[in-house]
Order: structure tokens, then sequence, then C-alpha cells
């Protein structure tokens, strides 16, 4: 028992923390920096919430402090009264020097440029992971040659033919077959045109796929689809120049980004079913799998690839750097929808009202957090 409970600690709890550590830490970094560069006075920056663990003061009057609940960060600015970034009662009774180094008495743009540094490090952060796995470890390519059709599948209705070249899907190009198995998933069952090349003849093929149920790496079953074509030949792993590097990385960060709105979209308007919702048990358990390949029952590293790690925290900071972009009050993408209302306005909503838009927020948040939370739990007990 106490054995099992030490393996969950270190192979899955302690891997989860860490990854997110670094992403919030790059997150709140965003923040901090694209401050400092507009003159605004940090007064905290913190990996955490509640009380402190431990820290230090730097030179500039920042207290740098790591808290006890990790599940999130903040930077507090100057002139903030809280970690919310809400405004403080005496921002009016300041000195002229006190205006210059508070957030709140910035331009309009310069507070949000620095709220949206927060979610723009993410996407950063995800760009430079991709790029350096792809440069050192290489990117892993699979031929969009169709190797095989399953019997009774969707494919297999709809004509596809062993050796048909997939060159579009529903007008997008297709260059990997990992392309075509990104598409369909993101599909909702509805119908998709496929351009094919078949012996230098293009064809266009319509499919409707099938929708099955699977078994996530988190242990989750969930509803997705399916058009039952294999590929041609073993994927190979090509190391990129940085030039490559870069724009697969961008066009990865892209895809997964859209691919994610895509899907919430589908969820909200109830095309797509909320099982594949994520909180922290799940996330966990993801970065848990991650971590442990390569390592046997006993804990021990017999074959270690840092690629499943580095690919997942690089698809989690994309991930965190949407969320955060949600028009939900208390989140950057709140703040920036209150700033853009500001702008039409010619001054900032009352105190009251954003105070009242900031709690509704905050409600709404650890709704959606309890309900991903709750997810991950019944997967277990399912």
């Amino acid at each position: 028992m106490i054995d099992s409970i030490w393996q969950i600690f270190g192979q899955i709890i302690v891997p989860f923390l860490l990854v997110l550590t670094v992403l919030v830490y790059f997150h709140e970094l965003g923040h901090y920096l694209l401050a400092r560069w507009n003159g605004v006075k940090v007064e905290v920056f913190s990996v955490g919430f509640g009380k402190e663990l431990f820290g230090y003061t730097d030179k500039l009057g920042t207290r740098w402090k790591f808290s006890l609940i990790p599940l999130g960060g903040y930077v507090k600015m100057f002139g903030d009264a809280n970690a919310a970034s809400a405004g403080g009662r005496d921002l009016d009774d300041m000195s002229d020097e006190e205006k210059s180094q508070s957030f709140h008495h910035k331009a309009l743009w310069q507070r949000a440029a620095v709220v949206a540094a927060g979610p723009i490090a993410n996407f950063i952060l995800a760009i430079v992971v991709f790029c350096f796995v792809f440069m050192v470890y290489g990117q892993q390519t699979t031929s969009s040659v169709i190797g095989g059709v399953k019997p009774g599948s969707a494919a297999e209705k709809a004509g596809f033919q062993p050796g048909d070249k997939i060159i579009s899907i529903d007008g997008s190009s297709i260059a990997r077959f990992e392309d075509i198995r990104f598409a369909v998933q993101l599909n909702n069952g509805s119908q998709m045109v496929f351009e094919v090349d078949r012996v230098g003849q293009i064809v266009d093929v319509l499919v409707t796929p099938d929708r099955i149920v699977i078994t996530d790496h988190s242990g989750k079953d969930i509803e997705m689809s399916q058009i039952g074509v294999i590929s041609d030949g073993v994927g190979t792993r090509e190391r990129l120049s940085p030039g490559q590097a870069l724009g697969a990385a961008l066009n990865d960060t892209y895809k997964i980004a859209w691919g994610s709105l895509k899907a919430i979209g589908q969820m909200i308007v109830g095309k797509r079913k909320t099982d594949g919702l994520s909180g922290p048990v799940g996330i966990g358990t993801l970065v848990g799998k991650a971590t442990k390949a390569g390592i046997d029952d006993d804990g021990n590293i017999y074959n270690y690839n840092i690629v499943p790690i580095l690919m997942l925290t690089a698809m989690l900071s994309i991930s965190l750097g949407l969320i955060n972009l949600f028009p939900i009050p208390v989140l950057d993408g709140g703040h920036l929808v209150l700033y853009a209302i500001e702008a039409v306005r010619g001054k900032p909503l009352p105190d009251n009202v954003a105070n009242a838009a900031f709690s509704v927020g905050f409600m709404l948040l650890i709704s959606l957090m309890v309900f991903a939370t709750f997810n991950d739990v019944s997967h277990f007990f399912s």
C-alpha cells in the first residue's frame, strides 16, 4: 500500500506539479516582462496561491515566491488591490511618481498588452518546445498514402483504395498521415470531402466518419470519429533544420489551438460530448503516463524517453494559453473584454459592475473546474 502511494506520488503527482509549475511560471513571466517594459512596478510574482512557502525579494522590490496551493499563480502589480488585478481604493490619492509605476494608470493599450502577454507566453513556450523536439529528436512523419482499408468501415463504403494518396481534406492540405488522423478526430460525424491522387488521377471521395468509443491515454472512454484507413508504412522521425522546425512548430501550435477551439465550440452547441474535458486529475494522469514511458513497475528507468513529456508540456501550454483567453472575468480574456468595453465607453465600468462581473466569473471558473474534476473522477469508477 505504501509502495503504491509512493509510486503515485513520485510518478504522477510530482511530475504533474513540475510541469504545471513550468507552465504557470512562463505564463506569469509574460505578464511580468510586459509590465516591467511598460514601467509598471511588480510587487509579487507568485507560483501558486495562498500562504507563501518560500521566496526572496529582488533589488527592484519584487517578491518572488512559491505558495501553498500549486494550481496557478499570479503577478501583483503596483496599484492592484489583490491578485486579480482589481484596482485599489487609493488610486486617485497617488503621487505623480507612484502613478508612473501603477498598472491602473497606464494607457489602455499598455494594460491590454500586459494582460495578453501571459497567454502569448504560453504559445511561445509551446513553439520553443516543439522546435527543440523537431531539431533534436525529429518530427514523426508517416506517408499520407493509404496502405489498407478496414472491412466494413466508412472508408470502404466511401470507396477508398490501397495506394490512394490523400492530398487534402475539406480544402485543407494534407502532408502526413498524422494530419488525416487529426482532421478526422475533430469531425463530429458530418460528411467530409477527401481530395485523392489515385494513380495520377485526382478524384474527390465523400465519406461520413463512423462514431466510435475509445479509451484515451488517461483511461477515459470518449467518443470520436474514425474512417478506417491504415497507413502504407512505418512512420519515420526526421530531424528538421531550425527554419523547418519553426515552420512545423507554428503549424502544430495553430492546428492544436484551432482544433481545441473547434472541439469546445462543438461541446457548447451540443455536437460533441463533454466527456473529453479534463481537470487536474485527468491532466495529472496524462503527465504521469508520459513520464512513466520507459519506467518499469519497480520504478527503474530502462528506456527513458523525454519526448512524450515535452510534447505533452507543449500541448498543455497551448491549452493554458487558450483557457486564459476565454472571456470570463478573472481570466485574462475577461480583462481584455472589460478593456474593450472601456475603449468603447471612453471610461472604465463602474467599480460595482466590474466587481460583480469578477464574482460571477470566479463562480463560473470554479464550477467548470469542479465539473471537469468530477468528469475525471467518474471515469475511475465507471
